[in-house]
């Protein structure tokens, strides 16, 4: 599944945006892996199973597996 992700949001929620890829906002900063922790937390969370980032560690936009 592909995801957007946008680091250091005013609050941490997740977007559908019509079945292509979610929007995921955190409240981390970008630097020292903190925003990828959040991100998987916060789908995690979301979508009640464990959630894997596959794809674009360094990137905005990534791949994340169940």
């Amino acid at each position: 599944m592909k995801i957007k992700v946008k680091a250091n949001a005013k609050e941490n929620k997740v977007e559908d945006k019509g079945g292509d890829y979610y929007l995921v906002s955190v409240k981390e900063k970008a630097k020292d892996n903190k925003a990828n922790l959040a991100v998987i937390k916060l789908l995690s969370k979301y979508f009640k199973k464990r959630v894997k980032i596959v794809r674009g560690l360094r990137s905005k936009e990534k791949v994340i597996e169940f």
